[in-house]
């Protein structure tokens, strides 16, 4: 049973918290949302003046990591509904569970990626240190592509570890019994930002490693 058996002073129940907090979750998403938007909208706009480039620039990237990295993250955005599940009933001990195999998974995620930003490092691919790895006409187009690449995983890295902790404070706080079946809005709003990681990376997948795919 949770210890704090009453809402914040400043709110009337459990209710009205668990929404103001929600509430500030969207609020922050949103601008997120609009960072990430920008971003993609300099990457549209590139991708139109140099579709062939984009192309070549996708056929760098390992799509077989790619799509490991999607499952691992589509199987913690699992685990990450299951510990919210498993709040709303008032299981710390699941919560707890549920919670390390999905850090345990976001790590995996943060490994691939770090795997593949050092196979792009082997093979020259890493514009502004050592692009000597692609020798062709468009080569300053595909060195565009891969800044965008390097610049949208990379964002995305730092939310995914933001994320990691997050979760980890969340699964100590869950292990000293912090949360009960009417006093868990920190594990769902953790969930929601999870998801949302979890979301920009089934853009950025198709973005980055399809691009090619219809040929």
């Amino acid at each position: 049973m949770s210890s704090h058996v009453y809402p914040a002073p400043h709110f009337r129940s459990f209710e009205q918290q668990h929404e103001a907090s929600e509430l500030g979750m969207w609020g922050f998403l949103c601008t997120e949302i609009l960072f990430f938007g920008g971003v993609l909208c300099g990457y549209t706009m590139y991708r139109l003046l140099y579709p062939q480039a984009w192309v070549h620039g996708s056929e760098l990237n390992s799509l077989w990591l790619g799509a490991a990295m999607t499952v691992v993250l589509l199987a913690s955005s699992l685990t990450m509904a299951l510990a919210v599940r498993a709040a709303q009933l008032g299981q710390s001990k699941a919560i707890v569970g549920f919670l390390a195999v999905t850090i345990a998974l976001g790590i995996g995620f943060l490994v691939l990626k770090g795997y593949e930003y050092y196979g792009h490092w082997v093979h020259h691919l890493v514009p502004g240190f050592n692009f000597s790895g692609y020798q062709a006409p468009d080569h300053p187009q595909v060195a565009l592509f891969v800044v965008f690449y390097f610049f949208l995983t990379l964002l995305h890295a730092v939310h995914m570890i933001v994320g990691v902790g997050v979760l980890s404070v969340i699964a100590m706080m869950a292990r000293r019994d912090r949360f009960s079946a009417i006093d868990h809005g920190p594990v769902e709003i953790a969930g929601l930002y999870w998801h949302f990681v979890d979301i920009v990376w089934l853009f950025l997948f198709p973005l980055l490693y399809l691009v090619g795919a219809h040929q």
